[in-house]
């Protein structure tokens, strides 16, 4: 699908008279290890940024180099996080709406409607729910570019560094292999999801066991 065709929910939306829509949309909800976190960005209406598409799509380039354009070409972007802990606390479903709604919140306009990739925002906002948005939607699909390479950015930078051990910078905390079997060698940190890994808890303890 082609940007222009990806302005069609924007422009069911303009019609309406709406002219501050926020794109929403989280990444991070399937990790072992680390933050969920969600962007919110309104972009100046007509406007086509060429190559915008569904985040998990571009390579981390092409990610990066579509990040530095939203950036500098929207009227505002916004990053919610929700932690580990909460997500053990509240469940992931609930933490990705959490974020998403720290994302909108911390917005420097605040929209008048929003398009939400397949979720609801906790707010008194017109909004419309759109299942696979991020591929849809040019809006959604520039704050799934803006979640993707913040959370990517810390996993490679920040969190790489706190446990260097635990190869965050290469599985950015999903569910590989290597993170597995690091989970098992060493343990839980205290940024990791508990309610995600009993099972490779239970493994670990009946290698102790042994």
């Amino acid at each position: 699908m082609s940007t222009v065709d990806m302005l069609g929910y924007e422009k069911e939306g303009w019609a309406q008279s709406f002219r501050h829509i926020a794109g929403v949309d989280e990444v991070g909800r399937g990790c072992l290890f680390g933050d969920v976190v969600a962007a919110a960005v309104i972009l100046p209406a007509g406007l086509i940024i060429e190559g915008v598409d569904d985040s998990k799509k571009l390579t981390a380039k092409k990610r990066d180099a579509l990040y530095e354009l939203i950036m500098e070409q929207a009227l505002t972007v916004s990053v919610g996080y929700v932690d580990s802990t909460v997500i053990d606390e509240i469940n992931i479903k609930q933490a990705a709406r959490l974020a998403m709604r720290k994302a909108v919140e911390g917005l420097s306009q605040q929209p008048d409607y929003m398009l939400v990739d397949a979720e609801k925002v906790d707010l008194p906002v017109p909004q419309c729910a759109i299942i696979k948005g991020d591929a849809n939607s040019q809006s959604i699909a520039a704050a799934s570019i803006v979640a993707k390479v913040t959370r990517d950015r810390l996993c490679e930078g920040l969190w790489e560094e706190m446990y260097p051990d635990y190869g965050i910078k290469i599985h950015k905390g999903y569910a590989t292999k290597l993170h597995r079997e690091q989970i098992k060698l060493l343990g839980v940190t205290p940024m990791h999801r508990r309610s995600f890994i009993g099972n490779i808890l239970a493994e670990q303890e009946q290698l102790s066991f042994f």
